[in-house]
């Protein structure tokens, strides 16, 4: 569903992701892991048209994204969910939602909420609280609920679980994990290595911008340099 090639990015003149080369296949999990400043939050605004590339290439269902502006690539089916939330905080859980939906139809927009609603019951009852009163964790199920109002077919998630406390962590991750049983294919980067690499499928170890290891989650899981660096075992 997504590749990138040869990605290369920079802040000024300083490149922060090194020649990045990696694909996401439809239906999985993918996971990035890596330490604070590898360049897992730059590479997923870059796929998402937010950070611009200064070579290689990025592909979307097998069509270039060099030239397509973020906006148009949420229209494409591509969403993400930004690390910190940044909600709408003075205006409220349903006008966020709302916000979220800008690129569907009028009539697709009900439809979808009742869906979020669905998965986040607790949004359902705070339809109303602005999204600044809102506690961490409800704040991050509205985050991943405005994503899913562009109706995505990949969503990037970008540190959910960051100040959560370990119950809401927990539920979080099932909330991912029912995301992709019903078919959405994800591409999640998140602090807490060991959880992330237990419901992904395919995993890619990012250091100072480069990829230095990629397999299936498993093998990633429990190699000795991942474990030792990443898992504290």
């Amino acid at each position: 569903m997504l590749s990138a090639e040869n990605l290369c990015s920079a802040y000024g003149r300083i490149e922060v992701l090194h020649g990045i080369s990696l694909e996401v296949r439809a239906g999985e999990i993918a996971t990035l892991v890596g330490a604070n400043g590898a360049g897992k939050t730059t590479l997923l605004r870059a796929i998402s048209g937010v950070q611009p590339i200064t070579s290689g290439t990025i592909r979307f269902e097998g069509e270039s994204l060099n030239r397509v502006p973020s906006h148009l690539r949420v229209a494409l089916g591509i969403a993400q969910v930004p690390e910190g939330r940044q909600l709408f905080g003075p205006l409220s859980v349903e006008d966020n939602l709302k916000l979220g939906a800008w690129s569907r139809r009028a009539a697709e927009i009900e439809p979808q909420m009742s869906r979020v609603y669905a998965l986040f019951p607790m949004l359902d009852e705070l339809r109303k609280a602005p999204a600044g009163a809102l506690s961490g964790g409800q704040q991050q199920m509205l985050a991943i609920g405005r994503a899913l109002m562009a109706q995505p077919r990949l969503l990037l998630l970008d540190e959910p679980s960051m100040g959560l406390a370990p119950i809401l962590v927990d539920r979080i991750l099932a909330t991912i994990e029912t995301l992709k049983r019903e078919g959405l294919t994800i591409l999640l980067v998140e602090q807490n290595a060991r959880a992330a690499l237990a419901i992904a499928d395919r995993a890619y170890v990012l250091e100072t911008g480069m990829i230095t290891m990629s397999g299936t989650a498993a093998e990633i899981r429990f190699d000795k340099r991942v474990r030792e660096a990443y898992l504290g075992i």
